[in-house]
């Protein structure tokens, strides 16, 4: 299936490992110039000069923290100084701590908040003037599965991840009619950095090992196993592409059917 993408510029946020670069890579894989950045300079340079020789494509890295408005205005301003434009958008980042609703002050919710929901918020306001000009535009939501079914001892993620659903269901209203879409991604148990933390912290509050917690994450997920990475980047290509023309506003799963909800 030809996806329609060579050519087009995409720029993946928090891509230097993990789901982000497994979107990255995919999207690469399809023709798409990237736009790459993240906080640690090492493992982004890796990336994206393996990402350059695997795919032939043009691959700009950018280091910057996208929870500071400083580091939305680099990355956004590479992308347009490189390319002239954005076409696809995949907003990206690690996840906040872990705890219950007690454990974390007013500063913490503020750190959160910027780096799930205002840096989504900052990247799309970037690159929406071009792709309103013309006409076309892709923004994708790297989010959780956790704004379907809340997960105990996620209380940042669950409630800041569920503002970002929001947001981007009220924006894909607005932009439809320029050919715009803009969708979220729901990864659920996938293996990554990220899954192992959760499986360490899980470790350590019930005095069980890492290798319980995963054991205990695949016996409820109906497939038996975690997800990989490649797999999730594949819906992530599908909905930046040609061929996704008439889905937007949505929220997709990707859990292995973890989600015991109807829709």
């Amino acid at each position: 299936m030809d996806l329609g993408l060579r050519g087009k510029v995409a720029l993946v946020s928090a891509s230097s490992k993990g789901l982000g670069r497994a979107i990255a890579e995919e999207l690469a894989a399809e023709g798409a110039n990237l736009v790459m950045c993240a906080r640690g300079e090492d493992a982004l340079r890796q990336a994206a000069e393996s990402i350059r020789k695997s795919s032939g494509v043009t691959v700009v890295e950018v280091v910057a923290d996208v929870s500071e408005q400083a580091g939305i205005d680099r990355v956004a301003g590479t992308a347009l100084d490189k390319f002239g434009k954005v076409d696809v958008l995949v907003t990206n980042s690690g996840g906040p701590p872990s705890g219950a609703f007690d454990s974390f002050t007013p500063e913490v919710w503020e750190q959160a908040t910027r780096l799930l929901l205002m840096s989504a918020v900052g990247l799309a306001r970037a690159v929406l003037p071009g792709m309103k000009e013309r006409r076309w535009g892709r923004i994708l939501n790297v989010t959780s599965i956790a704004v379907k079914q809340p997960i105990d001892g996620l209380m940042l993620s669950n409630s800041l991840r569920a503002a970002v659903t929001g947001f981007a269901r009220s924006l894909a209203n607005e932009v439809a009619g320029q050919n715009i879409t803009v969708n979220n991604i729901l990864p659920g148990y996938t293996r990554t950095d990220r899954v192992e933390q959760l499986a360490r912290a899980t470790g350590e509050k019930t005095g069980k090992s890492v290798a319980d917690a995963f054991a205990k994450w695949e016996r409820e997920i109906p497939m038996g196993r975690l997800g990989e990475p490649r797999e999730f980047a594949a819906l992530a290509a599908f909905l930046a592409s040609e061929r996704a023309s008439y889905i937007t506003g949505t929220s997709i799963a990707v859990d292995g059917g973890w989600i015991r909800s109807l829709i």
